[in-house]
């Protein structure tokens, strides 16, 4: 606009000068005179401003994932420089202002700082909207965001983040598009869960995956930390679960003792706090006790052939006061609202109870039929522990029919093949997290050729099937879709015994499933994902992810999986 004011000027100025006024020669003079300046004014104006090509390109590589769902280009651009100021409206958004900068600086390449004034990108709070929501609102002078909660100012800059250009490309200048997002959850659980029991990644690795989960809106880290093969969790009054019970792992059961202390565990706990995700911890009973007894054998409740000392003894008092001190000391260390505890799969090594002296005299003064019942009582008596401990309970869909109180219980529907245990579980009342093993346990093979992993049935976890996920079952259908909080992806490691390994087995899946989670149906779009994803496998490769590569597969070769010494 401004070009085509001085323009006109010119024109008007240049009307009105007459040959008779001055001599001819120098009438050409001024004109070329004239003319120069006009282009180098024009010149000027342009280098000040995005290009239409520059815009248009802004909005092609944004490479927000997830989809937000709401989002609307308003033309025009704000140009940042490379350097430029962040600024919010409330003290308690500084650290999320913090964040930004050193992230801007990390992924993008481009320096920030704080300022009380004259910012090019403005955190507020908002007096409107859900937990977790926000708004991003970029014109040509600013971005500004408004959030009702930290969280979502925090999901917010995750936003912003990945518009910028990655910073394997050298720009003077970055060009933002103008554009209203108005973002918010479609679930508020979006989990991923890390088996460390079968084989250790340790606190570096741990935090790296919390970095991705954040950069892509996921919020909570399930921690399956002991197992049969290896218990992870320091205890301080059982020393030997993990001097003893951490030896080994499911590939290499001679491997040292490896763990995490309670230091390790804090450092952990506050790192993912500073990016909004809540870490729950896992201890696994009464089944899946093998590393546990390894260290305290007076504890177990025996096994099978195939599962030895499986399970603890649910019928030696001395096994509860055992547990509930081990309970006790997690839920002092973790400050999530819930504590898991895993009962499942107890057949599998639940045959010594028919014969053991105090399962036997439990039976008898409880009026237990069965070891059924065995299981089911143990199973309510420590949800009722973990309730007196202010925590909700936890565990897979094996407790639906346990007799837990629903009101202080979340179910977590793990038997895709199962479909009415979850519907029993809904119809009950019990809240419920979707982790189904197809698609979302990401130790099945994730493509068609891969030979290590997981199949049921010929069925396993592609990228696509991540994505479109939650198809419900029609067996839910008419009950109270309310009480489904969220995903969860899970990540199982017998097969996954490197970080290579891992990075493979996780990535892009983890991506897919952090649209899956928050994006609302009608504004998921798995072709418009797939390119947006290829603009985001460059930010892995720079963070040294071996990912999978599902538009070159042959590009990324499949990691061997485990192999048990002979």
């Amino acid at each position: 606009m401004l070009l085509i004011l001085f323009i006109y000027l010119i024109y008007k100025i240049f009307t009105q000068i007459k040959p008779a006024n001055i001599g001819a020669t120098k009438l050409t003079a001024m004109r070329k005179l004239f003319f120069a300046i006009t282009l180098c004014f024009a010149a000027f104006l342009i280098s000040c401003g995005p290009s239409q090509q520059e815009i248009d390109y802004a909005k092609t590589e944004a490479r927000i994932i997830p989809q937000p769902n709401k989002i609307n280009y308003t033309g025009g651009a704000l140009v940042l420089e490379k350097k430029f100021g962040i600024s919010v409206t409330d003290p308690s958004l500084k650290s999320i202002a913090e964040a930004l900068k050193e992230d801007l600086s990390k992924y993008a390449g481009v320096e920030a700082e704080l300022v009380k004034e004259n910012a090019s990108i403005i955190i507020s709070k908002s007096t409107k909207g859900t937990p977790e929501s926000y708004t991003l609102d970029i014109n040509d002078k600013t971005a500004t965001i408004t959030a009702p909660d930290e969280a979502g100012a925090f999901y917010a800059t995750r936003s912003l983040l990945l518009m910028f250009p990655d910073k394997t490309k050298t720009i003077q200048k970055t060009v933002l598009p103008s554009a209203k997002i108005e973002d918010a959850p479609r679930y508020g659980w979006r989990g991923v869960m890390l088996d460390e029991s079968r084989h250790f990644f340790g606190k570096k690795k741990v935090m790296q995956i919390l970095d991705m989960m954040a950069l892509h809106k996921l919020n909570k880290f399930h921690w399956h930390l002991t197992d049969e093969p290896g218990w992870r969790l320091e205890i301080e009054k059982y020393p030997k679960l993990t001097t003893e019970g951490g030896k080994g792992s499911y590939c290499q059961p001679s491997d040292p003792a490896k763990f995490y202390t309670k230091k390790d565990i804090r450092e952990v706990l506050d790192y993912a706090s500073a990016r909004f995700i809540e870490v729950i911890p896992e201890i696994d009973m009464p089944g899946h006790a093998t590393a546990a007894n390894r260290a305290y054998p007076e504890f177990s409740g025996g096994g099978s052939e195939r599962y030895p000392d499986f399970t603890f003894n649910p019928g030696n008092p001395a096994t509860y006061a055992y547990l509930e001190d081990i309970l006790k000391e997690t839920a002092d260390l973790f400050p999530s609202h819930y504590l898991h505890y895993g009962g499942d799969e107890v057949h599998f090594g639940n045959h010594e109870w028919k014969t053991d002296r105090h399962v036997k005299a439990l039976m008898k003064k409880e009026k237990l039929a069965d070891i059924k019942q065995v299981e089911q009582y143990f199973n309510r008596r420590m949800a009722d522990y973990i309730k007196s401990l202010g925590h909700v309970t936890m565990g897979w869909d094996e407790i639906v029919n346990a007799g837990v109180q629903p009101d202080n219980a979340v179910v977590m529907w793990w038997r895709h093949d199962r479909p009415k245990d979850l519907a029993t579980a809904m119809r009950k009342g019990y809240k419920t997290i979707l982790c189904p093993r197809v698609p979302l346990y990401f130790d099945f093979v994730q493509d068609s050729t891969h030979q290590v992993g997981r199949r049921w049935g010929g069925k396993f976890g592609d990228l696509a099937g991540v994505y479109n996920y939650p198809q419900m079952p029609v067996e839910i259908k008419g009950l109270d879709e309310s009480l489904i909080m969220g995903i969860q992806g899970n990540v199982w490691t017998e097969q996954i015994q490197t970080e290579k390994r891992l990075d493979f087995m996780l990535f892009p899946r983890m991506t897919a499933l952090s649209e899956a989670a928050w994006t609302q149906k009608e504004a998921k779009d798995f072709d418009n994902f797939g390119h947006r994803l290829k603009l985001t496998l460059p930010v892995y490769k720079r963070e040294k992810i071996d990912y999978f590569d599902p538009f070159k597969p042959e590009s990324t070769p499949e990691p061997e999986g485990c192999k048990k010494p002979a």
